[in-house]
């Protein structure tokens, strides 16, 4: 009898241990399923996040894009007056000596996936991999943009100056393109800033004949053509970023 009691007794704690297990277990899975689901939601708002930037970064690199192919435009064009000099009205050449002297970079927004670690929510491996190496792939650009920075600052501007260009190309500037160049204007009235013409006018044969300015024409060509070949690939980048963002948000289109 003793042994019977015994042995239902411990069918009975047997019993009581499996349904406490099963419970843990099943709140374990309950609670597994409510982060999921929070991790999730989180994804969710962090790829709509990411979309609004990479739109942001898109609009923003190609308004940069657009703004080096006016440069290789009048740089072409500054080259073709160079062979007739005599022929070429000196407006023409200020204005396109203003574009060419144009300093585009891309100063895209950053997140912080990497660091806070969120990178782990995206689910989509590809996607993933391209939000990591974001910061890499912008990286020629950078370094592109850096040479063209050196190129205007410390050659090109200096030339003008040297020619004795600067004032009558700022005048220009103002006349021509004040109202959409925030730095044209002044700030205590909105209206175009009045800079005059030089009274050391250089006319535009000697301007165009000048042989640093060839090479400075040249040069900057060349860094903004390559510069957007970095942006070209920059460009399809975001473009699949944006695709692969847009398949999350919405996978029944």
């Amino acid at each position: 009898m003793e042994k019977n009691k015994t042995g239902k007794y411990l069918k009975y704690a047997i019993g009581e241990i499996v349904l406490v297990v099963i419970g843990i277990l099943i709140a374990l899975q309950i609670n597994n399923w409510n982060e999921v689901r929070k991790d999730r939601l989180r994804e969710h708002d962090i790829l709509v996040q990411l979309k609004n930037e990479y739109n942001n970064n898109l609009g923003q690199l190609e308004n940069k894009m657009r703004m080096r192919s006016s440069v290789v435009k009048s740089g072409i064009t500054t080259l073709k007056y160079m062979n007739t000099p005599n022929l070429i009205p000196r407006d023409s050449v200020l204005l396109h000596l203003i574009f060419i002297n144009n300093d585009a970079t891309f100063d895209p927004i950053q997140n912080d996936l990497i660091s806070s670690g969120n990178i782990r929510l995206i689910q989509n491996k590809e996607l993933r991999n391209l939000l990591a190496n974001w910061t890499s792939d912008i990286l020629a650009l950078q370094e592109q943009e850096e040479r063209t920075q050196i190129m205007v600052h410390e050659i090109m501007r200096p030339l003008f100056h040297e020619i004795g260009i600067t004032r009558d190309m700022y005048n220009m500037s103002s006349k021509k393109l004040g109202g959409s160049r925030s730095w044209l204007l002044d700030p205590t009235t909105g209206s175009n800033i009045e800079y005059g013409n030089s009274l050391n006018s250089v006319n535009a044969y000697d301007i165009l004949t000048n042989k640093k300015l060839e090479g400075v024409v040249v040069e900057a060509i060349n860094i903004n053509s390559s510069g957007n070949s970095e942006s070209a690939y920059l460009r399809n980048r975001i473009l699949k970023i944006l695709e692969l963002i847009e398949a999350e948000l919405n996978p029944g289109l």
